[in-house]
């Protein structure tokens, strides 16, 4: 299973892009995702993020409550990606990264048209999407 999450709000772009922090909305949004994908027991064994700076604390902040390391692919820093090339060989994978890559790579491998708003999640399985969580959804499954 690849479990892609978008991060969550960042700073207005207002100097370098790769260098926006994330909000306290990002931040709670960052940590609802990570709880509840424990919550859920997604059984994620790996997590790969892009180098921006609001991406890399997402997974951060996320992956605290799933005991993962994070590490940086620069595959996810902006454009277009292959998820189970990064994927392959790990198991269960988080990807953290940015819009529109996320929304393009689930229609590539589904066909199907999704937008994952900041701080969302979808999970995927070869060209099956198994889910896709709102921020509203992982905080309500967190707080169980």
């Amino acid at each position: 299973m690849i479990y892609l999450l978008r991060h969550g709000d960042a700073e207005d772009g207002t100097g370098d892009d790769s260098s926006r922090r994330l909000t306290k909305k990002g931040e709670r949004q960052a940590e609802a995702a990570g709880k509840a994908l424990a919550q859920l027991d997604a059984g994620i064994d790996a997590c790969l993020t892009s180098p921006k700076l609001r991406a890399a604390e997402t997974a951060k902040i996320a992956c605290r409550h799933l005991g993962l390391d994070v590490e940086i692919a620069e595959q996810l820093r902006g454009g277009h990606f292959d998820p189970g090339e990064l994927a392959a060989g790990r198991g269960n994978v988080l990807l953290v990264g940015h819009e529109p890559d996320f929304s393009n790579a689930v229609a590539e491998l589904t066909g199907g048209r999704v937008k994952l708003k900041k701080g969302a999640v979808a999970a995927l399985e070869g060209d099956t999407l198994h889910a896709l969580l709102r921020p509203s959804e992982l905080r309500a499954i967190s707080q169980i």
